[in-house]
């Protein structure tokens, strides 16, 4: 057994999300509007999503009218506390392709 230092593992690569960038919704996603927020439906990868919040589904509906996530952000009055939370809201919302950057 060694005591020397093991060279780190190399990691997955950080996700990284631009909001300076401009995103909209994914053209293969439909959105239903529903109490909680919104259920959104890919029809490519035919994955569900939920959007818990009905202010994330007004940003997620506005991205495509402004030229970056945080000039969505800023047109909506959503407080700047919670700018961080719907950041990576979003973020997953990339990843699973229900945004996309355009």
């Amino acid at each position: 057994m060694s005591t020397e230092p093991q060279p780190a593992t190399p990691s997955a690569p950080a996700d990284h999300f631009d909001t300076g960038r401009h995103y909209g919704l994914h053209p293969q996603v439909a959105l239903r509007p529903e109490p909680f927020g919104a259920l959104a439906y890919h029809y490519g990868n035919r994955r569900l999503t939920f959007l818990r919040s009905t202010e994330l589904v007004e940003l997620v509906r506005s991205l495509d009218t402004h030229p970056s996530v945080d000039d969505a952000l800023a047109a909506l009055p959503v407080p700047p506390q919670r700018w961080s939370t719907m950041r990576a809201a979003l973020a997953s919302l990339e990843r699973s392709e229900v945004i996309c950057a355009r």
